[in-house]
């Protein structure tokens, strides 16, 4: 079933439109983790990061900071507590990304990757880009729709008329109370930009709890934070193709090495989770259309286990994940938290 219906009151609005509403009333950074597209017959972007933790910020915060997801964080430092990191704790930050399959064009989202990619239209004397962000996933029950369509709409300070079965389920569940509507405004789960697709009553959408974000939290829909709808709004134009895929399984290539990105399957679409291995293989196999390192299959069966997301090198004789942190000279994150007051639709430092 879909997130919502569609947003009552809400108001479309065009690129330009757009453009002058936010530099008018929100006074914020421009957000975007923004890569240059390979040159090359690679298709990993970024790098992987660590920093060193003080004693005020949980894994969540540095993780907001970096456009990474809960997913992202917690999967790329077992062990490390999301609330309490410990001052001087090195933190991993996987800002390195295996790109989806090709073509790389508009808004690709890969659901068991939790990560939204945004390939913008360029023009021949500039460089192509690539922009992702982190994103909240389907709950179990509301499966997003597969396939292609497109932005068929755009919504500025959406109001919600909560569908009877979502009011059903939080009702169950004992918030007796839980509204039928909500205004427009910073505590409207819609955000305060929306995106909708082609796919019935599905939206691209910031959110007010974004600490979501990176998890199963939404009745279909994609959740960003909301510093990254603020900034992908202006930029989407109405018209623009979305693919969403359900690709658990990331082979990437670089520098004559090979990696693998391993996520959870979702299940809520088609695949077993125990046959991750199989599927793995598969997709390795598939992708041998060249002339590919040799692979260490332990080392694959490695990285399926552990499921990090990040990219994982499966090539005999190349360093491991490990070996490539620890090479790693720490950054020290010394950013102020984001604070309760964060936790809102309202991008950060916008008025509220």
């Amino acid at each position: 079933m879909p997130c919502s219906s569609v947003p009552a009151a809400a108001h479309p609005v065009p690129g330009l439109r757009a453009w002058v509403w936010l530099f008018l009333c929100w006074t914020v950074p421009a957000w975007a983790a923004t890569f240059p597209l390979p040159a090359d017959d690679s298709n990993i972007v970024g790098r992987l990061q660590v920093v060193t933790a003080d004693a005020r910020n949980t894994l969540l915060d540095i993780a907001r900071h970096y456009d990474l997801g809960y997913e992202d964080i917690t999967a790329a430092n077992p062990g490390v507590s999301v609330w309490l990191p410990g001052k001087g704790t090195p933190i991993v930050v996987p800002t390195e990304f295996i790109l989806p399959s090709r073509p790389w064009k508009g808004i690709v989202v890969n659901i068991p990757q939790r990560r939204l990619y945004y390939f913008p239209r360029h023009t021949a004397r500039e460089p192509a880009t690539v922009i992702t962000f982190p994103i909240g996933i389907a709950r179990p029950g509301w499966p997003t729709p597969l396939g292609n369509t497109r932005i068929i709409a755009k919504y500025k300070d959406p109001s919600w008329i909560v569908p009877k079965d979502i009011q059903a389920e939080h009702r169950s569940q004992g918030e007796a109370n839980f509204p039928d509507y909500f205004p427009p405004g910073p505590n409207n789960p819609m955000g305060m930009l929306a995106l909708e697709t082609g796919f019935s009553q599905i939206f691209i959408h910031g959110t007010n709890r974004p600490w979501g974000v990176g998890m199963e939290v939404s009745h279909g829909c994609v959740h960003l934070y909301p510093e990254n709808a603020a900034y992908l709004f202006p930029h989407v134009p109405t018209g623009t193709p979305v693919r969403i895929i359900n690709q658990p399984v990331m082979v990437g290539y670089r520098n004559h090495q090979l990696y693998l990105g391993v996520s959870t399957p979702v299940g809520e679409y088609p695949g077993d989770r125990d046959s991750l291995l199989m599927r793995t293989i598969d997709e390795v196999s598939l992708t041998r259309n060249r002339e590919w390192p040799t692979i260490d299959w332990d080392r694959v069966r490695q990285a399926v286990n552990a499921r990090r997301i990040m990219p994982i090198p499966v090539s005999i004789d190349a360093p491991d994940v490990d070996q490539l942190i620890a090479s790693i000279k720490p950054e020290t994150y010394d950013f102020e938290p984001y604070g309760i007051e964060a936790n809102d639709a309202a991008p950060p430092g916008s008025p509220r």
